[in-house]
């Protein structure tokens, strides 16, 4: 595991950084970026940097979700992006670690989700690490690098996770 991984809310000058590629799973095509970022509220969509050993290392996110009409049902997809050099180091698992569990103490949330590529191992080991659970293929998906593409649904719920801690 990394040694010293931190969550902060994102900065003007972090928009400028540019991103390593990353084996093509972040290639969604042409995205439209803010010109400023907004204050990280975890109660609407968001992002943070990632710093590791007090530098940027990459970012999470999350887009709020929701099954079925009930408010209470509500939950967020969180994702994350690892500059290459920052990569194989736990970095990755920590930092959705810590953001899950800024989730469970400061919302009322009852399940966190997150989705990867079918081929994104590293991802998909992370993911278990940080302790979540797949839970099926979600096929044809996300379309991503010029065709639709399969992924994995993960999931932790606060009773797995307050159990675990």
């Amino acid at each position: 595991m990394a040694h010293s991984v931190v969550l902060r809310p994102m900065v003007a000058g972090d928009l400028s950084q540019p991103r390593e590629p990353d084996g093509g799973f972040d290639d969604f095509g042409p995205r439209t970026v803010a010109t400023s970022p907004r204050p990280a509220r975890l109660d609407d969509d968001g992002a943070l940097i990632v710093l590791a050993e007090g530098e940027a290392a990459g970012s999470v996110s999350w887009r709020w979700g929701q099954w079925g009409p009930n408010a209470s049902s509500r939950c967020p997809m969180i994702g994350i992006y690892v500059d290459e050099p920052f990569r194989g180091r736990g970095i990755g698992t920590t930092a959705q670690t810590e953001l899950v569990d800024l989730f469970f103490r400061h919302t009322r949330v009852n399940r966190v989700e997150a989705h990867t590529d079918v081929a994104n191992i590293a991802e998909q080991k992370a993911l278990e690490r940080a302790g979540f659970t797949r839970e099926g293929c979600t096929r044809g998906a996300q379309w991503r690098d010029g065709e639709y593409r399969d992924g994995y649904l993960y999931a932790v719920v606060r009773a797995d996770w307050l159990s675990g801690r």
